[in-house]
Formats: structure tokens, sequence, C-alpha cells
């Protein structure tokens, strides 16, 4: 369930950035690999 969201936050946040984004890119990109990246390695 974790990766999960992680992946979903990550792929969010790459496909905003490929359209341009300068703001919810950064926020989703750091969310996905600050929060929720470590957060599912230490659940599993």
């Amino acid at each position: 369930m974790w990766w999960g969201a992680a992946v979903l936050v990550l792929i969010a946040g790459y496909a905003d950035l490929a359209r341009g984004g300068e703001t919810i890119a950064p926020l989703l990109l750091v969310a996905g690999y600050c929060v929720l990246v470590p957060l599912a390695i230490l659940k599993s």
C-alpha cells in the first residue's frame, strides 16, 4: 500500500514536471522521495 502511494505520487510529480509545473511537481517529488519511500521501507 505504501509503495503504491509512493509510486503514484512520484508519477504525478514527474508528469507535472514534464508539463512545466514549477510548484506542484517539486512538492510531489519531495513528498514521494523524502516521506513516502522511507515510510514504505520502514513499514515493509
